[in-house]
């Protein structure tokens, strides 16, 4: 079998995609492989996935990246959530908080309980049930002190705001250092192989000819392999995920360093607010069917913290996916494979877990069909369940005050998301799909956060009495309450242990 082994691997771009792959593949295939990495200095990178979930830990740790040298290379906050402004209806601000809600009690989960006090009206606000959104709410941070398994401090999750530009640099080094090779130069056409189309080489525009085995494409929305050679095709999902274009623009910081994202939703898309050291990051995602570049431009720069650091820069997109992620011996990472808006910051987990699904499924050279239909059938199934919890943000709105938040609320949703919605609001029960990547909290945060309504409640929650209900909600409130208040600020645990040195 090793005759048959794949040891010349391509990726196709740098930027988050890129490094991360070859920073992943360097630590894992550590001899008798060449990877190289073809990148051009003139081609920028996008940039929009500055903010992150909890399992892009998992991802440096698998690297052995030093958490607070990771923070201080890339400028980076901590992440505990995100807020959502405006999205229920205008006036509207919840969370949603990573890691757990309150307590089960029983087989059944703590919501179900605390459900039946909200209807009668004896139970505080659900983020109150939540060491992640109170501590978010009065910008407090800490890791998590493993240590106490029965304290709410040993169930804070986080992920990081960090800029992506330096984060790709980070990994750049990391993996030169471990034997990647970067070849600077635009790529001009690709050779395929007659007998079966497959890419043999890439050739740069100085014509030095790059040829390998396997082909990562991480040429952003290019698809550069995966669809401008291969033709293998795209599903738009416009219809349901309207926006098509956004500003960007970095302003200086004002005020406490916020430990989460914000969303603000606006006449026409979204606005996002990403904290870092050295400054905020902004954007308007919005539909041009509904607004103009220059109202965009107007709205974004009316709506910054503080000085704009830059010009706007303009992004156009096509939400949706490729009809395949693997075709032939191309794998499109990132970008290339598809995009879906930064609503739940959701780009750089996409890439985290191709990498994750490239190394179980790393190809013999024989490229074995039943591995890549598989390949594909995981990637299709975690697109399609991210995609209807973005949807769902939009359609459960009492929004009708502009076209597009009309548009939205009315609009016909997959089966899948309309038999999710329904199941909640009948009796608020959630249940996660196989792997998918958004677990019930979220839902449950988001579904209620947009003031979906919830008829019933689980009926072996009236196994106990109201005051002992009562009494177990308050005893849970009450010591989330006393562990945020002992947490130190975001900006001191910051200064403590990771602040950038400039």
């Amino acid at each position: 079998m090793s005759e048959n082994r794949i040891t010349e691997i391509v990726i196709v771009g740098g930027g988050t995609a890129g490094w991360m792959t070859a920073a992943a593949l360097s630590k894992v295939l550590t001899t008798g492989y060449t990877i190289r990495l073809v990148e051009s200095e003139e081609i920028g990178i996008v940039g929009v996935g500055e903010a992150t979930i909890p399992m892009i830990k998992l991802y440096n740790q698998a690297l052995d990246l030093d958490e607070n040298d990771f923070m201080r290379k890339t400028k980076g906050s901590f992440k505990l959530g995100i807020e959502f402004v405006n999205w229920g209806r205008k006036g509207d601000s919840y969370i949603h908080g990573f890691g757990k809600i309150g307590q089960d009690l029983g087989l059944i989960s703590f919501y179900q309980y605390w459900l039946k006090m909200h209807h009668a009206g004896k139970a505080a606000n659900l983020e109150e049930y939540s060491i992640n959104t109170e501590a978010a709410r009065h910008n407090k941070f800490m890791r998590a002190v493993t240590d106490r398994p029965n304290s709410p401090l040993a169930d804070i999750a986080y992920a990081y705001h960090f800029d992506a530009s330096l984060y790709a640099r980070y990994l750049r080094e990391y993996s030169e250092a471990r034997g990647v090779i970067r070849i600077e130069g635009k790529i001009s056409h690709a050779e395929q192989r007659g007998s079966d189309g497959h890419i043999e080489a890439v050739v740069l525009e100085n014509g030095e000819r790059i040829s390998g085995q396997l082909f990562i494409d991480c040429s952003g929305f290019r698809g550069l392999l995966i669809e401008q050679t291969l033709k293998t095709g795209y599903e738009d999902w416009t219809h349901w995920l309207p926006c098509d274009r956004a500003l960007a623009v970095p302003c200086a910081s004002a005020g406490p360093t916020t430990p989460y994202t914000r969303s603000t939703a606006r006449e026409a898309g979204w606005q996002w607010r990403i904290p870092l050291q050295h400054r905020i990051g902004n954007g308007y995602v919005y539909s041009s069917k509904f607004i103009s570049d220059d109202e965009a431009a107007a709205t974004l720069m009316a709506n910054l913290d503080g000085e704009a650091l830059a010009e706007p820069r303009p992004l156009r997109f096509v939400t949706g996916k490729r009809n395949k992620f693997w075709n032939k011996n191309v794998i499109a990472i990132g970008l290339a494979s598809g995009f879906m808006e930064p609503l739940e910051s959701t780009s750089i987990h996409l890439i985290q877990s191709s990498i994750a699904r490239l190394t179980a499924f790393f190809p013999h050279a024989g490229f074995e069909q039943s591995d890549i239909d598989e390949f594909n059938a995981h990637s299709h199934f975690e697109f399609d369940r991210i995609r209807d919890f973005l949807i769902a943000h939009y359609h459960a709105t009492e929004r009708d005050d502009t076209p597009f938040w009309n548009y939205c609320r009315t609009m016909d949703v997959p089966e899948s998301l309309k038999r999710r919605m329904d199941l909640f609001s009948s009796n608020g029960r959630i249940f996660r799909e196989a792997n998918e990547m958004f677990a019930e909290v979220s839902w449950l945060q988001v579904l209620h956060g947009q003031r979906v309504q919830v008829k019933g409640y689980h009926p072996l929650v009236d196994l106990y009495s109201e005051e002992k209900i009562v009494d177990f909600l308050d005893s849970i409130r009450g010591v989330i309450g006393n562990c945020v208040q002992a947490m130190p600020s975001h900006d001191d645990f910051i200064a403590r242990n990771c602040a950038t040195a400039d």
